[in-house]
C-alpha cells in the first residue's frame, strides 16, 4: 500500500495482491491526472483546485502558452509562498522558546524568594496562598 500522494503509471510487474489505495481522479490545468493516495480524497481535490488555480493565475499574467513553464512557475510560487510561511513558524517558535524561558526564570526567581521568606519565618514547605 502507498502512503501518502502517489500518481498511477501503471501496473508493474512487481506488483503485489494488497489492497490498494483509492484512486481518485483529479483536473489541473485541462488535463486530468489519477491519483493514489491513501489519505484524504477532499484534501487531495482541495490541493488540485489549488495548484489549478495557481496555474491559472500565472498563465493569466504571462504570455506563455507552454503548460509545463506554467507549471514550474506555479510550482516556485507555491515553494515561495511554503518557505516564506516556514521562516514565519521558525521566528514564531524562537520568540516563543524565547518568552518561555524568561517565564521560567520568573517562575524560578519567585520560588525563590518565597523560599527564602518561608526559612526566615520558619516556616518551611507550609503553603499558604491569600
Amino acid at each position: 500500500m502507498t502512503t501518502g500522494i502517489a500518481p498511477i503509471l501503471g501496473k508493474s510487474s512487481m506488483e503485489t495482491t494488497t489492497t490498494a489505495a483509492p484512486t481518485i481522479r483529479v483536473e489541473i490545468y485541462n488535463q486530468t491526472y489519477n491519483i493514489r493516495s491513501d489519505g484524504d480524497s477532499e484534501y487531495l481535490m482541495r490541493l488540485a483546485d489549488f495548484v489549478d488555480s495557481r496555474m491559472r493565475e500565472i498563465s493569466s499574467g504571462t504570455l506563455t502558452v507552454d503548460s509545463l513553464k506554467v507549471a514550474i512557475l506555479a510550482a516556485l510560487h507555491i515553494a515561495d509562498e511554503l518557505h516564506r510561511l516556514k521562516q514565519t513558524h521558525e521566528q514564531a517558535d524562537a520568540q516563543l522558546a524565547t518568552r518561555s524561558a524568561e517565564c521560567a526564570e520568573m517562575l524560578d526567581r519567585l520560588l525563590k524568594v518565597r523560599s527564602n521568606i518561608e526559612q526566615e519565618k520558619g516556616e518551611p514547605g507550609k503553603i499558604s496562598f491569600s
